[in-house]
């Protein structure tokens, strides 16, 4: 029987108006994203489950409801120069959804509508064609590498046959179990992992001295007209009292195999609530105010979320950070709260 939450969300939701019904085929949002898919979370709504879609054969907005709120994934995966048609075209057909880790044009079409823009954290990106490694400031990136190279682990590039899907999964769990909330995974803004690579993903691993995976580093592709231009980092998973040079190590391992590849970037993915500033748009100060003091929150980031943690190891790297917003025309506590729910945060 559903709880009673549920049978709330759903009567909440059933009040929301009905927008029309766009319902793309996996190769058919795989295929936008290839022609269109040119920032960080393009890949994520064309493969996460339960989104839904807004849009037609030339591009489409991903969204998802919570509690009778409307809550749309980062920007359109559309052309560049169809991009306003369709977030204005949707926010027509829809009760004033809240849009959600967007770029600086999605928020300046939005600001154009009445909506107020905050900064929500930062995307980190190291440019390719001019990143190094070398240098002292990332002397700590490069000793992680050779520690792992000296004590006799591999780090290679797993196409599906160094590590199957049970051990793939033993350390996702593993991993799980070690979080500081572990009875589930944030939704949204990241979808659940699969032991299984979707089509373009790639894979990487950490073998320690006796020949067992230890650790994962998956990413996600980022195209443009149809080739891939770029990697974002998607999932990172490590057995429990894996050496912290892992992770290091490995996307450092993975970001070098890109640039010789010819890539033009990888980006690390959002760092919540980090940096936050002023939007330069209209902004709610309220929200502002409250993502400041929740970033340097004791209790939230030991209890809930390591959000500091979080934002320093992308620092390691010395990459460009770049702002994204969330956009909202409500700004009322019960959005927040319904965000946070959709999140799976609470």
């Amino acid at each position: 029987m559903p709880s009673l939450r549920k049978i709330l969300d759903a009567l909440l939701d059933a009040r929301l108006p009905k927008t029309p019904i766009f319902e793309p085929n996996l190769a058919s949002k795989l295929e936008l994203c290839r022609r269109y898919g040119d920032f960080s979370l393009a890949y994520s709504t064309a493969v996460q489950p339960d989104l839904r879609y807004f849009g037609d054969g030339e591009g489409y907005i991903a969204y998802a409801t919570k509690m009778g709120h409307t809550f749309v994934l980062g920007d359109p995966v559309a052309s560049v120069e169809l991009r306003a048609d369709y977030i204005r075209r949707f926010v027509a057909s829809s009760n004033r959804p809240c849009f959600v880790q967007i770029g600086h044009e999605t928020a300046r079409v939005l600001s154009s509508l009445g909506y107020h823009i905050n900064q929500m954290g930062v995307d980190t990106r190291l440019s390719l064609d001019t990143h190094s490694f070398a240098g002292k400031r990332n002397e700590t990136v490069r000793y992680s590498e050779k520690w792992l190279l000296k004590k006799d682990y591999r780090i290679v590039e797993c196409d599906g046959t160094i590590a199957n899907s049970d051990q793939v999964r033993h350390i996702s769990t593993n991993w799980r179990n070690g979080r500081l909330v572990n009875r589930r995974e944030m939704r949204f803004l990241n979808r659940p992992f699969e032991p299984k690579l979707a089509p373009h993903m790639r894979r990487f691993l950490i073998i320690d001295p006796v020949g067992v995976p230890t650790a994962i580093l998956d990413f996600d592709p980022i195209f443009r007209n149809g080739d891939i231009i770029g990697y974002t980092a998607a999932f990172k998973r490590k057995l429990t009292g894996t050496t912290p040079h892992a992770e290091i190590g490995l996307t450092k391992f993975a970001t070098d195999r890109f640039r010789e590849e010819g890539r033009s970037h990888v980006t690390f993915g959002l760092s919540p609530l980090a940096a936050i500033a002023s939007s330069g748009f209209s902004e709610s100060r309220v929200w502002r105010s409250f993502f400041e003091r929740a970033y340097r929150s004791k209790r939230i980031n030991e209890k809930i979320f390591n959000l500091q943690g979080q934002a320093a190891f992308k620092r390691r790297f010395h990459g460009e950070e770049l702002a994204t917003y969330i956009a909202f025309q409500r700004r009322s506590p019960l959005e927040m709260l319904a965000l946070l729910r959709l999140l799976k945060t609470l």
